[in-house]
């Protein structure tokens, strides 16, 4: 059986695109769900501390802008093409060994061009997992930000290449 290298070796670093197209799939899919079976605003309990509650985000991470009056669209939907360009860039320069990095950066490819979708065609980002949990005499029912697979991955790929750079720098550069 071939390792996990020599393989990623055969098909360069721009092979690792593959991971990007699963991770648009599965987005694209799981959003497709969410909005055919969820009502907007009502959680759907799956497990303890984790809903599914459909929400739209008209803005960046956290709604960041999101009460603007459209043009956040546009410049959000400008920013994730110039993003993923140099993602692309990147990856294409990255050398055979940098298989980690690769898988870092395919990820966050993965899900930037899975959100930079929703808001081409909706003019919103559609989300749908919620988190939520108590802190003993602290907070109680703490909801985090509704978040989608694509979120998932951006963050994923974001803390592994975080990870390689503190500790593998020879991943990264």
């Amino acid at each position: 059986m071939r390792s996990f290298r020599s393989l990623s070796a055969d098909v360069g670093m721009l092979g690792w695109m593959w991971v990007s197209a699963v991770v648009i799939a599965i987005d694209q899919l799981t959003k497709w769900m969410a909005e055919a079976n969820l009502e907007p605003g009502q959680p759907f309990p799956v497990v303890p501390h984790l809903d599914m509650t459909l929400s739209y985000n008209f803005g960046a991470a956290f709604s960041f802008l999101g009460d603007q009056n459209g043009w956040q669209r546009w410049f959000f939907a400008g920013l994730a093409i110039v993003v993923c360009l140099l993602i692309i860039n990147w990856m294409r320069k990255l050398k055979r060994r940098q298989v980690w990095a690769a898988l870092g950066l395919a990820l966050v490819l993965g899900g930037a061009i899975g959100n930079l979708i929703d808001r081409l065609l909706y003019g919103k980002v559609i989300d749908f997992v919620a988190v939520y949990f108590d802190i003993p005499f602290v907070m109680e029912n703490y909801h985090f930000a509704i978040f989608n697979v694509a979120d998932m991955a951006i963050t994923g790929g974001a803390m592994l290449l975080v990870f390689l750079s503190l500790f593998a720098s020879d991943q990264i550069d």
